[in-house]
């Protein structure tokens, strides 16, 4: 299940061969890390004339049993991603001083981004922020660096998840 709300296509300026502006994905879920790299892909964004873009993913509903309650789960799983897009838009709007591309999406993240990025061509560059614990990068890190980077068609940037909002200003 694809959705994506309507980009504002007022903002960002034309790629060089006068195509649609590159898009800055971001993967929202409810890490502390994941705000990094929403400040530093905002702020990108806004520096190179890009977009932002902000994909959740959902697990779909496992609950066979009831049809009407995995339905139910499903939709109230829908509503609370929306809602959390829409939030996180609110801070990317401050950042970046435009709406970002909205995505929301069901099923496995690992593959649900892979597919978004291979469909979307817009999409130009993935931005994800390491964990700071001592279990590893986090999982999606790990399994794109590991396992799929060679799937795909973009450069991804990791920023590390412990800087700070003036770290990240004068990185960018």
């Amino acid at each position: 299940m694809t959705d994506s709300l309507a980009p504002d296509s007022s903002l960002g300026h034309r790629d060089a061969d006068g195509g649609r502006p590159a898009v800055f994905l971001v993967v929202v879920d409810n890490t502390p890390e994941m705000h990094v790299a929403l400040r530093w892909a905002s702020l990108r964004a806004r520096r190179t004339g890009g977009r932002v873009g902000l994909v959740r993913v959902i697990r779909p509903a496992d609950f066979q049993h009831w049809a009407a309650v995995g339905k139910l789960m499903t939709v109230e799983a829908r509503e609370e991603a929306e809602q959390l897009l829409q939030e996180h838009a609110a801070e990317v709007f401050k950042l970046y001083g435009g709406m970002p591309v909205l995505y929301l999406r069901e099923g496995d993240i690992k593959a649900a981004v892979i597919d978004l990025i291979d469909e979307d061509d817009d999409i130009r560059i993935l931005v994800l922020a390491a964990a700071t614990g001592r279990r590893g990068p986090g999982p999606l890190i790990t399994y794109l660096t590991k396992k799929a980077i060679s799937l795909l068609r973009i450069p991804v940037t990791i920023v590390p998840g412990g800087l700070t909002d003036e770290q990240i200003d004068r990185l960018v």
